[in-house]
């Protein structure tokens, strides 16, 4: 189909060896796609996202990064933030105390494509009901574009499946779940909308999550407060998930997830 094209959504990027993983993964791939997007919360060592590393995944060729209940953690976000005009926070933060854009729409190749990101709200922290400020986030933004995607922040998979319906029918074109780092195996098209529970995480392929084992295990395993850090290796894992669409609505989705050791991309360098 001619008028049809791709997005790639990564998922969450941890640590610079997820930032490593990504630039490396696009630098070969970037043709293939028309529209690249990352969730970035925990880009930077773990948690937030520093602007020096906003623009080093600006460079890399990304057109738009979505974050989470972590993109505050690093406090040079809000200097920056105002200013990082491919930056989404999440749209259910108090807008009194919330810098930032909470949907952004991009143009890309004579194509507009609306990027919302939200938080759920079960087990996790105390936010604005996402239901019906999204709701009327998509009918603002179809009114602009057909083409639509949400990124959902959020913990409970049941919470997800019912809020991806509910976007579906609200006439969102893409929804990609993203917090819980682990890639779920229900990629589908919903009401003509792209659709999988959670993308996943970009990083250290032998951690918890992205995070360092051992520092894992002591906070587990003890209760009592422990350094996460993100572990020293060049073996890592992409998770992501490209979606076609055409004519207002996405015709195909899939699964990416494989494992690269890094030091092999040095030693061709």
């Amino acid at each position: 189909m001619n008028n049809s094209f791709k997005i790639l959504f990564f998922g969450d990027i941890v640590g610079k060896i997820g930032r490593k993983a990504v630039c490396d993964y696009l630098s070969r791939n970037k043709n293939d796609v028309t529209f690249t997007v990352a969730n970035v919360e925990n880009a930077s060592h773990g948690f937030g996202l520093t602007e020096k590393n906003y623009n080093e995944l600006l460079n890399a060729g990304f057109d738009c990064f979505t974050s989470g209940n972590h993109i505050w953690d690093k406090k040079d976000i809000f200097k920056y933030i105002k200013t990082a005009d491919k930056l989404v926070r999440p749209l259910n933060y108090s807008k009194k105390a919330a810098r930032g854009q909470g949907s952004a729409v991009f143009d890309f190749n004579d194509v507009k494509i609306g990027v919302i990101n939200v938080l759920g709200q079960t087990f996790m922290q105390t936010i604005e009901s996402p239901w019906e400020i999204t709701k009327k986030e998509i009918k603002k933004i179809k009114k602009v574009t057909p083409y639509v995607i949400v990124d959902f922040h959020a913990e409970a998979t049941a919470e997800k499946v019912c809020f991806g319906r509910y976007c579906s029918e609200l006439g969102a074109t893409a929804f990609f779940g993203t917090h819980t780092h682990v890639q779920t195996a229900d990629d589908k098209i919903i009401n003509d909308m792209a659709y999988i529970t959670d993308a996943g995480f970009c990083g250290a392929y032998d951690s918890v999550i992205g995070i360092d084992y051992e520092s894992s295990l002591k906070r587990l395993s003890t209760g009592l407060p422990e350094r996460f850090d993100v572990p020293e290796t060049s073996v890592a894992q992409i998770n992501a998930v490209e979606a076609e669409f055409c004519d207002g609505k996405a015709i195909g989705i899939k699964r990416i997830n494989f494992v690269k050791d890094l030091s092999e991309v040095e030693n061709e360098s």
